[in-house]
């Protein structure tokens, strides 16, 4: 009798860690959505007449002026930049407000990584980042939701290896 009683015990304890099986995780799959960012964006670039070229890594940019120099970039670089950041519906998110702020540029988001090299001091660009480049599926409180695209002006005030 012990033993039967061992036994029903043990099932039960089987059929408990049964019960508990692992939920399923959701992985964030990039691709879908750099997908319907890229359709985005270029509906966005058409719409609103932006001359915006698509670099390798999917990012559109316009380079509105070149600027000088010949600096080489690296994630060491100090950039000083006076900019502003928009969502594609014209929510101003970001803006230095005409105060240049220094950044290293590897501790910007990926989107200003690839595309700031575009440009030397002086330099002004436009940087339509889709949002893998930007947060990704990360919103940032309350005035930029998850996957969202970014819209930069970008005045290269200076540059410093």
């Amino acid at each position: 009798m012990v033993k039967f009683r061992y036994m029903i015990l043990l099932v039960c304890i089987a059929g408990c860690f049964a019960a508990c099986s692992k939920k399923s995780v959701d992985v964030y799959d990039p691709e879908p959505q750099f997908r319907a960012d890229t359709t985005a964006i270029r509906a966005f670039i058409k719409a609103n007449n932006i001359p915006a070229l698509k670099d390798q890594y999917g990012i559109f940019y316009q380079i509105i002026e070149p600027g000088n120099g010949n600096v080489v970039y690296n994630s060491a670089t100090q950039i000083s930049a006076d900019y502003e950041g928009r969502l594609l519906d014209g929510t101003i998110f970001d803006s230095s407000k005409g105060t240049p702020i220094t950044f290293a540029l590897g501790r910007v988001i990926g989107g200003w990584q690839l595309g700031i090299p575009k440009i030397q001091k002086g330099g002004k660009i436009r940087l339509i980042i889709p949002s893998f480049y930007g947060y990704g599926n990360v919103a940032q409180g309350n005035i930029l939701p998850a996957n969202s695209i970014l819209d930069f002006n970008i005045t290269l005030t200076d540059v410093t290896n």
